[in-house]
């Protein structure tokens, strides 16, 4: 199963890195040295999130925000994370 959510990158005024967060994965954010670290990181913490939730007993989750809705101020990059995500059965 394929999950894709919206990320918005917003560069470090102090260095070369970026913060990045989820608008639609409450508390989901990382930060990495470039950009290209911080879409690898954004994605393995966007995995981790998606699966917390699918564990959980409701295992609802979110519906990914339109990019035209999504708010940018100056100098910030959205970009769109794939997660895939495989389902196994239990081995209960």
């Amino acid at each position: 199963m394929t999950f894709v959510y919206p990320a918005i990158f917003t560069p470090h005024k102090e260095d070369k890195g970026y913060h990045a967060h989820f608008p639609d994965l409450e508390c989901c954010e990382v930060d990495a040295g470039d950009l290209e670290d911080a879409v690898e990181e954004a994605r393995y913490a966007a995995y981790n999130w998606i699966m917390v939730e699918l564990e959980d007993e409701e295992g609802q989750l979110p519906h990914a925000s339109h990019e035209e809705d999504i708010h940018l101020e100056a100098g910030q990059l959205l970009k769109r994370i794939s997660v895939t995500v495989k389902l196994l059965p239990d081995n209960d």
